[in-house]
């Protein structure tokens, strides 16, 4: 598997945070089958009205694109908001994602706000 290293400039502190250039508010992570047609659309929408720069990876990954380029997008974005359905442990593209998000936060201070639709948070925790 490829380096999953961020490179940042600039910690978010608020000075910094002000300043710095994301190309993206928000990257969006999910599990299309799950919640792409619902409350994913929902909230992007939502986002979207409040001028808010969102990513979503639109449909599956294209055929022959690197999963790296959605890493790139990654540590370009201020925030990652990770829908956390039934079915997103079982996707490996979502795990790598989580990975990636997980290694921006602690490298480089990346805002992470979970979302647990339709599964108990205890679940996510004990990995059932």
């Amino acid at each position: 598997m490829a380096s999953m290293k961020c490179k940042r400039e600039s910690s978010l502190s608020p000075s910094s945070s002000s300043t710095r250039q994301w190309k993206y508010d928000v990257f969006l992570s999910f599990r299309g089958e799950d919640t792409r047609n619902n409350f994913t659309d929902h909230l992007y929408v939502a986002l979207q009205r409040k001028d808010i720069l969102i990513f979503r990876d639109e449909e599956e990954l294209e055929k022959g694109k690197s999963i790296s380029e959605l890493f790139k997008t990654i540590e370009e974005s201020q925030f990652a908001i990770i829908i956390l359905s039934k079915n997103y442990a079982s996707s490996t593209w979502c795990l790598d994602e989580l990975a990636k998000i997980v290694k921006c936060r602690e490298e480089m201070g990346l805002i992470v706000l979970p979302i647990f639709y339709d599964v108990d948070p205890t679940d996510v925790r004990k990995q059932t």
